[in-house]
């Protein structure tokens, strides 16, 4: 059943990013209703919103058909989320004071859950102490503070208030419904291709963009675990909220993860690690007319077999394979002392490597689950599951 979202508006030059968060929430599936103050209505119509989220726009405490429903009551009732944004100054106030003089803050009254308030404002009142306070107080009050993101904004100073991104906004809400089944775990994930360096400028690497590993990290700090990223290089967004640490070759990997891993629940080996590096690298560019006539490759150490797996730990990797799929999977399961191996067939083109798809079989030493052509959001889920 697709859940309520309860939008209230509030006067602020950010309200053109919330035109975008409607957007995307409705591309989402969410079932949508939006309360616009009258200084919100002064910067954006409510035909906007109403045009963009296919939704009633409510504004008035009264109008007409007001003697059939109490309407702040109602839309009250109505949400399973009540988001504000932006989040000014003024609304966030009078909600902490219980002021209840149009029909966000009367519904707000009303509203028996944690409400989120999208932060947005200029610096100097973002950190003025009564605005502070009662940012505080509200998060006493068990009430969601999106923080805002430092910027350039519409006073033409840079600073603290900037509105996050609707991305980032929508990212809050997707999380806010997740079922936190993975509270308390803490989950190391690697993600994307490394690099190994001919020169400065050339090198070898594969086309692992990284899509199945920070779905898995987006999918696992959804569900309430303490995330962290090794990648590589990758092609994909950076998941919002988690921590990433760049590396670039398999060594630099390989040395992050062994400094990490002793503190973690679980490690899922989802980058894709060159088996070889570049003999003799080149610190200077390899000029054209001196040619490459070979190049001498050696075996980069194998991550996974030298680590020190603990007991009440869960290592998952990942096998990249063309052929005798199964065979190779198992093989390497044994070898690198895993719970789990996700096997990827990467010859299809329509699934793995630099798609949105994938498809996958998850082993473990005494049972094949096979996960059939999904996002990769999905299967990421269905990965988690094997952990919580």
């Amino acid at each position: 059943m697709n859940k309520n979202i309860l939008l209230g508006v509030t006067g602020g030059i950010a309200i053109y990013k919330v035109v975008d968060v409607v957007s995307r929430l409705k591309k989402l599936d969410y079932n949508i209703k939006i309360i616009m103050t009258d200084s919100a209505c002064e910067f954006v119509s409510p035909m906007t919103f109403e045009t963009i989220g296919k939704c009633d726009v409510k504004n008035k405490m009264f109008h007409n058909n007001s003697h059939k429903v109490v309407e702040h009551i109602e839309l009250a009732k109505w949400a399973d989320l009540f988001l504000i944004a932006p989040a000014s100054a003024n609304t966030m106030a009078k909600i902490n004071y219980g002021i209840a003089d149009d029909l966000l803050s009367s519904t707000a009254l009303a509203y028996t859950k944690p409400i989120m308030f999208c932060v947005s404002m200029n610096t100097n009142m973002l950190n003025n102490p009564a605005t502070q306070k009662n940012i505080e107080d509200l998060k006493q009050k068990k009430h969601l503070i999106v923080d805002s993101n430092s910027g350039m904004l519409a006073c033409n100073t840079k600073g603290n208030g900037r509105l996050k991104e609707p991305w980032e906004i929508v990212e809050e809400v997707e999380k806010y419904f997740c079922e936190k089944d993975l509270q308390g775990k803490k989950i190391l994930i690697t993600a994307g291709a490394t690099v190994e360096r001919i020169d400065p400028v050339r090198y070898i690497t594969n086309d692992s963009s990284g899509k199945m590993g920070y779905s898995i990290a987006k999918k696992a700090f959804m569900r309430g675990a303490d995330v962290t990223i090794i990648s590589g290089k990758t092609t994909a967004e950076n998941p919002y909220g988690i921590e990433n640490i760049k590396v670039e070759s398999a060594i630099e990997m390989k040395e992050k993860i062994e400094s990490y891993i002793g503190d973690f629940d679980c490690l899922i080996m989802a980058a894709a690690v060159s088996d070889f590096k570049v003999k003799n690298r080149k610190d200077l560019k390899i000029k054209k007319q001196d040619g490459i006539n070979s190049l001498e490759l050696e075996e980069n150490p194998d991550i996974l077999k030298s680590l020190n797996k603990k007991d009440n730990q869960i290592f998952i990797g990942f096998a990249a394979e063309t052929n005798n799929l199964l065979e190779n999977a198992k093989k390497k399961l044994d070898k690198k002392n895993l719970d789990f191996i996700v096997l990827n067939d990467v010859s299809k083109k329509d699934i793995g490597f630099n798609s949105e798809y994938n498809k996958v079989t998850v082993i473990s030493k005494d049972n094949i689950l096979e996960i059939g052509k999904d996002t990769k959001l999905n299967i990421a889920d269905k990965i988690l599951d094997l952990i919580k």
